[in-house]
C-alpha cells in the first residue's frame, strides 16, 4: 500500500466514483426509518462559498452520512433560494440579466459543493426563480388570498432609497435596510399583505413543542409580543365617539393624567383646536421623517404637542389633556396611551418635561412615597384610588378595576399582539409575480390555478425606479392582459413577491420535486415532513423561521398537511471570522474560499477543520494551523491502516505491561465509539474529532511499542472501526481505506460501528473531596471500590489534609463514586 497520503487523487476518484453510482439519490420506497436533514435555503451569490458557508453544510452532511449508517433512509436535498434584491442588485453591478448571473452562480456553488464531499440528492434540486417552482409559490399565494389571509392595503411603509423598494417590518434594522444597511424612510404606497397576525397565538404557543434554541424561541415570542390587558374607553366632551386605549395596568387608571396619541392616530386633526393647528401639522411632519428605532429610544428627549382637547377619565371623570408624541405608534394596541407618568419611566419623563400632574397610585408594601424623585414601577397596593385603596396591584386590583368599568360599558379584557402583518409586496423584477389581475368592474381577481405561473418577463431594462413602481410597470405587453372573472380588459399587478415566500414552503416540494400537479404531493410530504434536523444561521429567527412556520400552519388549516410545524429540530452555525478576528469581507480582502483550501490541504481536512474549530454554536476566528494539524492527523491515520494492511504478523509476543497497553487500547477504542456516537447525535463534533485524535494517539503508540499486544486480526478491526467512525467526516479517505481493508461494500453503506459496553465501561471515576461543602481535592478511584479506602484515601489527599489538620471531623458524607465531604469544626 502506497504510504503517501494523497488526498488529490483519493477524492477525485471518489467524487467521480459516487457521482457515477448516483449514491446520495434517496430511494423512492424504503422500509428502513426516514431522516430528513436540510440546510437553511441559499442564496447563490457570485462570491461562491467561503470556509464561512461550510461551517453550516459541513456538520449536516456529517450527520445525513452518519444517520444513513446507522440504517436510515436519509433524504439531504440542496435547492436555492434565488429569487430576491442580493441577486437583482448583482445582476445590476454586473450589467447582466439576473437569469443569466443567477445560473452561472448557482453551477458555481454546485461545483464548490461537490468539491468538499458533501452528499446531496441532487436529483431533488430546485431553483425558487424557475417557472416550475415559482408556479407554485403562487399557488400558495391563491390559497392565502382564498383564506382571508392575503390582503391589499395603502399605508406608510418601509423605503429603502438604495434598494428602492418597500421592506417589511423584519427586514428593518436598527433604522436601516437588513441588506445594503442603507438608512430607511417611510413611503405611502398601496401594498399586498399576509394576514400572520391571525396566527399569532399559535405561533407562540407552538414553540413549546419544537427543539430549537432557547434564544430563538425567546426572539420569536418578543416578536410576536403577546401582552395582557383591558381596552378602556375615555369620553370625549361633545362627541358620541370615545377614545380607546389599551393598557396592561387598568389598575393605574387613577393616575392617568394625560393621554398622548401617535402622530399618525386618525383622530388628531379632529380633535386639535384651531390654534393648535399649526404647531401639530408641524410636529406630525417632523416625526414622520423618523424611524420607530428613533421614535422609541430611551435616550431621546421627550417631545410632544398639546392638542388643545381633552378626553374624560372612566373612573373619576377628570378631564384628561390629549397631546401626540412620536414615542407612541400606531402599530401596536390603539395608536393611543393613557400616561401614568407615577408608574412608567416614559410618562414620567414626558410629564416632567411638560409640567404636568404626577399622582402617586401604587405604593410599595413600605406605604405612599408621597412626591416621587422617578416613576415607580414595582407591585404594590392602591392608593388614591377610591374604593380600590388597599387591593393588591396589579393582580387583584387589576381584575377588580375592569369588572367594575366593565359593568358600566367602559373596558374589556384584550390580548394584544406586537407582531404585525407580512408585507409581501416587492417594487423589484427579480421576484415572483404576484398572481392577482385588476379590473375595473370586478376590483382584484385572482389568476385561476390552471393559468399558473404568471412568467416573469425578460425585460433589458431591470433596473428599479424611484417612484415606488415595480420596473415590470413599464411592460406594457405584460401589464395588460384580460380579467379572468368577466372578460374585460385587465392589468396585472405589477409588484413581485418577497423571496422570503419562496422559502417558506420549499421543505414542501423537497418531498415530491417534480410533481407538475401539485406543489407538493400530499403522500410523500407526509412521510418525510415535518424536517428532521434544520440547520442555518440565527438571523433569520424573526424572518425566515417565522414565516415558513406561518405557510405550514395554513397548509395544515387547509388540509393539506397533517402537522403544523415545519421543522422539528433547529440549530444554528456559529460564524467563522478571518484569521485577524474580522467579519470574512469581500472588500476586506479577507474572505477564505474552500477552492483554496481544498487544494493545498484536500476536502477531508478541511472538513475536519470545520468540525473540530470550535463548538458548533460558536463564532470562532479560521487558522491555516488548524487546518494543517488536521491534515496531518489524516496522514498519520493513513499511515497506519497503511502499516496494518501491509504486516504479516502481529509482532513480537506481548509481555504483561504490554498486554496490558493492549487491553487499554481495546478499552480506548470502545469509548471511543460510544462517544463519538453520543457526540455526532449531540452536535458536539469539536469533541468526537478530538477523541478520535486521543484514539489514534494511543494506537500509534501501542503500535509502535507493542504491536504483539494484539493479534494482526485485532489491528485490523481497530483501524476497520475507526475508518466508520472517521466515515462521515472525511469520507474521501475513509471510502478508500475501507477499500483497501478489503471490504466489499462502500463504506456509505457500511453500518455503524457498535461498542462492547463491558470494555467502554469505565474503570475508574473522578471522586470529589469538600471539607465543609467547599472543594478541596479530586481523586481517581477504582469503579465500585470501598468506602473506608476511598474515605482514607480522601484524608490522605495533600491538599484535602491541609483543611483537617488540627480539625475534628465530626461527619463523613460518602456518595459512592461521586463525592466525599468531611464536616469538621
Amino acid at each position: 500500500m502506497d504510504r503517501r497520503y494523497d488526498p488529490h487523487a483519493i477524492e477525485q476518484k471518489w467524487q467521480r466514483i459516487w457521482k457515477e453510482r448516483d449514491a446520495y439519490r434517496t430511494p423512492d420506497e424504503s422500509d428502513k426509518p426516514k431522516f430528513f436533514c436540510l440546510d437553511f435555503f441559499p442564496y447563490p451569490s457570485g462570491d461562491g462559498l467561503s470556509v464561512g458557508h461550510c461551517r453550516n453544510y459541513v456538520p449536516t452532511d456529517v450527520v445525513a452520512r452518519f444517520r444513513r449508517m446507522q440504517g436510515f433512509n436519509v433524504l439531504h436535498p440542496m435547492g436555492w433560494d434565488a429569487f430576491g434584491l442580493p441577486a437583482e442588485n448583482y445582476a445590476i453591478k454586473m450589467g447582466v440579466n439576473p437569469r443569466v448571473t443567477t445560473v452561472r452562480n448557482i453551477a458555481n456553488y454546485h461545483r464548490q459543493m461537490d468539491l468538499i464531499g458533501l452528499s446531496f440528492d441532487w436529483s431533488r434540486e430546485i431553483t425558487s426563480c424557475f417557472p416550475d417552482y415559482y408556479r407554485w409559490t403562487q399557488w400558495f399565494f391563491l390559497l392565502l388570498y382564498e383564506r382571508g389571509l392575503a390582503y391589499r392595503s395603502t399605508g406608510r411603509q418601509w423605503w429603502c432609497p438604495s434598494c428602492k423598494t418597500i421592506l417589511a417590518n423584519e427586514q428593518v434594522e436598527q433604522g436601516k435596510c437588513w441588506r445594503c444597511g442603507s438608512d430607511v424612510t417611510k413611503k405611502d404606497l398601496e401594498q399586498w399583505y399576509l394576514r400572520i397576525t391571525d396566527y399569532a397565538q399559535r405561533l407562540l404557543d407552538d414553540l413549546g413543542t419544537i427543539d430549537w434554541p432557547e434564544q430563538i424561541k425567546l426572539m420569536q415570542a418578543n416578536w410576536i409580543g403577546r401582552s395582557e390587558g383591558a381596552e378602556v374607553d375615555f369620553g370625549l366632551p361633545g362627541r358620541d365617539d370615545v377614545l380607546t386605549v389599551f393598557t396592561t395596568r387598568p389598575d393605574t387608571l387613577f393616575g392617568a393624567t394625560y393621554m398622548v396619541l401617535a402622530p399618525e392616530h386618525p383622530l388628531v386633526d379632529e380633535l386639535t383646536a384651531p390654534d393648535k393647528r399649526d404647531a401639530v401639522t408641524a410636529y406630525q411632519d417632523q416625526a414622520r421623517r423618523q424611524s420607530e428605532i428613533e421614535r422609541l429610544s430611551t435616550e431621546k428627549e421627550k417631545t410632544g404637542v398639546f392638542l388643545g382637547a381633552y378626553a374624560v377619565n372612566p373612573v373619576n371623570d377628570e378631564p384628561v389633556p390629549i397631546w401626540i408624541s412620536d414615542y407612541v405608534l400606531t402599530g401596536y394596541g390603539t395608536g393611543a396611551i393613557m400616561a401614568v407618568p407615577a408608574h412608567d419611566e416614559r410618562d414620567f419623563q414626558f410629564a416632567t418635561a411638560f409640567a404636568l400632574p404626577i399622582v402617586e397610585v401604587i405604593a410599595p408594601e413600605a406605604g405612599a412615597q408621597g412626591e416621587l424623585a422617578e416613576a415607580y414601577t414595582g407591585d404594590g397596593f392602591m392608593v388614591n384610588s377610591g374604593r380600590f385603596d388597599g387591593l393588591a396591584a396589579p393582580g387583584e386590583a387589576f381584575e377588580a378595576v375592569v369588572a367594575w368599568l366593565g359593568e358600566r360599558g367602559a373596558a374589556r379584557k384584550k390580548v394584544n399582539f406586537k407582531l404585525r402583518d407580512w408585507l409581501i409586496s416587492r417594487q423589484r423584477y427579480w421576484g415572483a409575480p404576484i398572481p392577482i389581475v385588476h379590473c375595473d368592474a370586478c376590483g382584484p381577481v385572482p389568476v385561476p390555478v390552471d393559468q399558473l405561473p404568471v412568467l416573469l418577463p425578460d425585460l433589458e431594462d431591470f433596473h428599479p425606479t424611484d417612484d415606488g413602481r415595480s420596473p415590470l410597470a413599464r411592460d406594457e405587453e405584460f401589464v395588460h392582459t384580460t380579467c379572468p372573472k368577466c372578460g374585460g380588459p385587465g392589468r396585472r399587478e405589477t409588484d413581485t413577491m418577497d423571496t422570503f415566500a419562496c422559502s417558506s414552503w420549499y421543505h414542501f416540494r423537497f418531498a415530491s420535486p417534480h410533481d407538475e400537479t401539485a406543489a407538493f404531493d400530499r403522500d410523500e410530504a407526509e412521510h418525510w415532513l415535518p424536517v428532521d434536523l434544520y440547520v442555518g444561521g440565527a438571523e433569520h429567527a424573526v424572518m425566515h423561521l417565522l414565516y415558513a412556520r406561518f405557510f405550514c400552519k395554513v397548509a395544515q388549516d387547509a388540509g393539506y398537511a397533517s402537522f403544523g410545524e415545519p421543522y422539528a429540530r433547529l440549530r444554528n452555525q456559529g460564524m467563522i471570522q478571518a484569521e485577524d478576528g474580522q467579519k470574512m469581507s469581500k472588500s476586506k480582502g479577507n474572505v477564505i474560499t474552500p477552492d483554496s483550501v481544498v487544494e493545498q490541504y484536500g476536502a477531508d481536512a478541511l472538513r475536519l477543520y470545520e468540525l473540530f474549530i470550535a463548538p458548533f454554536e460558536q463564532s470562532v476566528a479560521w487558522s491555516d494551523r488548524g487546518v494543517q494539524g488536521c491534515f496531518r492527523f489524516l496522514g498519520r491515520f493513513w499511515n497506519l491502516v497503511a502499516e496494518v494492511v501491509d504486516a504479516q504478523g502481529g509482532g513480537a509476543p506481548a509481555d504483561e505491561a504490554a498486554a496490558e497497553k493492549g487491553r487499554r487500547a481495546l478499552r480506548t477504542l470502545n469509548k471511543t465509539i460510544r462517544k463519538v456516537t453520543h457526540d455526532l447525535e449531540a452536535f458536539r463534533f469539536n469533541t468526537a474529532v478530538s477523541a478520535l485524535m486521543e484514539l489514534q494517539n494511543e494506537l500509534l503508540e501501542v503500535w509502535a511499542g507493542a504491536r504483539g499486544a494484539l493479534t494482526l486480526a485485532q489491528w485490523r478491526d481497530a483501524v476497520t472501526d475507526m475508518t466508520l467512525l472517521v466515515a462521515p467526516m472525511a469520507p474521501h479517505i475513509a471510502a478508500e481505506v475501507w477499500e483497501l481493508l478489503g471490504h466489499g461494500d462502500t463504506v456509505l453503506d457500511a453500518s455503524w460501528a457498535a461498542w462492547d459496553e463491558q470494555l467502554a465501561a469505565d474503570d475508574v471515576v473522578t471522586v470529589v473531596v469538600q471539607v465543609n461543602g467547599k472543594l478541596r481535592d479530586r481523586l481517581e478511584v477504582p469503579v465500585g471500590a470501598e468506602k473506608d479506602g476511598v474515605l482514607a484515601q480522601a484524608r490522605a489527599a495533600e491538599n484535602a489534609a491541609r483543611f483537617l489538620e488540627g480539625k475534628q471531623v465530626v461527619k463523613e458524607i460518602y456518595v459512592p463514586g461521586k463525592l466525599v465531604n468531611f464536616v469538621v469544626r
